[in-house]
């Protein structure tokens, strides 16, 4: 099948690079003449494990190519997916403006039927406002559609090629639409897993239901580890005594500094400025995001604690800067929003981090910490590490060789990755997420 996809961002690269891969004709298009010339000549903007070399064999097969050229990609395509950004207003709200845009240009380039499809994140109602744009601009036959996308980064490229389910939302008498892009995905699909048919509403509105849940359990297992601190249990143990029931089960149920990332906390947002429009209270979403950012500040409250409220002179390693391993995003991420405040108190910050440096450095925190070439070096001479991200490389670290570096030997883990006795016993301050810390020369649980 003939598809362009409109925006190379994140979800637009990947989209039209899988879909090649299952031998379509793809055109990815983005008015940026910059970004389309690297990747003409093989730049990958990502970081995402797999899209590199996939992207490679497509464009040399010829299945996959890429242009600055919006109407003569839609010309030659049969469906266009309209994958371009809708930044977060103040109010939550999604910026639209480009969805429009594009499918304006679509509307004056296309010259025979096409099917318009929004894999965007979009509120509930785009579809019929890009119905409408459309009708003012072409008297071709069209049809929209809703394909809303469910991408781990990190495992993006996995997701779409063997996807749990495609949810793909219609008018329910758009037969055509409908045969069009189960065509389309059925080689994805051949393991019986669905592909969800739908109204349009419904499929814009299960984009958002679904991550606002998956936040929710996030924000909940963090309260809860809250809790645990409080009381002297430990949240590990009781995860494993949760997640054992089926009704509940193990993901989204790790304790930790927050969610991050381009897609739960500017969903929740959405989803709570949905609900305000609609006069709707929306009172657990509420409190999944002020539970989110309230995680943050607890971990640098065990920070403040320990330093007696003065990190005027203070450095700390940190560990890991993207929101989440296996990318280099950054966006909501909790590293940022940690250095900020250590830097706001006087504090100096040594981060490592396998692929996020040049992103940080790029559009977040610039130049004002300092940026090391291993874990190992950002540990020189430090008061403190955090770990902030759980990349695997920091999972069984040299723990003696990290005493010798560091000025002292005290750890503010906020992804729980190390066994809090052991760390007492090698001789560590270790201070982690629902569970009690430690100090090197006690043997009693200390409370931070």
């Amino acid at each position: 099948m003939k598809v362009c996809v409109i925006g190379t961002g994140y979800v637009g690269l990947v989209t039209g690079t899988c879909l090649a891969e299952m031998g379509n004709e793809v055109i990815c298009v983005d008015n940026n003449a910059d970004k389309i010339k690297d990747l003409e000549a093989g730049g990958v903007p990502i970081y995402e494990p797999g899209l590199e070399e996939l992207i490679k064999a497509n464009t040399q097969e010829g299945r996959l190519r890429f242009s600055t050229d919006l109407k003569q990609a839609i010309k030659q395509s049969l469906i266009c997916f309209i994958a371009v950004g809708t930044p977060q207003g103040d109010d939550g709200s999604a910026d639209l403006g480009a969805v429009f845009a594009v499918a304006k240009e679509i509307g004056q380039a296309m010259d025979d039927y096409k099917v318009v499809v929004t894999k965007s994140t979009v509120p509930v109602g785009t579809a019929d406002q890009i119905r409408d744009v459309l009708a003012k601009t072409t008297a071709q036959k069209f049809s929209v559609v809703s394909n809303p996308e469910f991408l781990k980064q990190g495992a993006a490229v996995d997701d779409f090629l063997k996807p749990d389910r495609v949810v793909i939302g219609t008018d329910l008498e758009d037969q055509q639409a409908a045969d069009i892009m189960r065509e389309l995905y059925s080689p994805f699909l051949r393991t019986g897993n669905p592909i969800i048919m739908m109204d349009i509403r419904s499929s814009e509105m299960t984009k958002y239901v679904a991550n606002a849940f998956l936040a929710t359990k996030i924000s909940f297992i963090n309260e809860m580890s809250t809790l645990c601190e409080q009381v002297g249990a430990d949240i590990s143990n009781v995860r494993v005594g949760i997640s054992s029931d089926s009704r509940i089960g193990s993901q989204f149920l790790f304790p930790g500094i927050g969610y991050g990332g381009s897609c739960f906390p500017k969903d929740v947002k959405a989803l709570m400025k949905t609900a305000r429009d609609h006069q709707c209270p929306s009172t657990i979403i509420e409190s999944v995001d002020a539970v989110n950012q309230t995680q943050r500040q607890l971990f640098l409250d065990k920070i403040l604690t320990y330093f007696d409220q003065d990190l005027s002179g203070k450095t700390f390693a940190m560990w890991g800067l993207a929101f989440k391993p296996r990318t280099d995003d950054l966006r909501e991420a909790p590293s940022v929003t940690i250095a900020k405040v250590l830097l706001e108190k006087g504090a100096k910050i040594q981060a490592y981090d396998p692929k996020a440096e040049e992103n940080c450095r790029a559009y977040y925190l610039g130049n004002t910490i300092t940026y090391c070439d291993s874990s190992y070096d950002a540990l020189k001479d430090v008061d403190a590490l955090l770990l902030v991200t759980e990349w695997n490389e920091f999972r069984r670290p040299d723990f003696e060789k990290m005493k010798q570096l560091m000025n002292r030997a005290v750890i503010f883990d906020g992804r729980n990755q190390y066994d809090t006795e052991r760390m007492g016993n090698r001789g560590f301050d270790y201070f982690c997420v629902g569970r009690p810390g430690v100090t090197g020369n006690a043997e009693a649980p200390v409370s931070v």
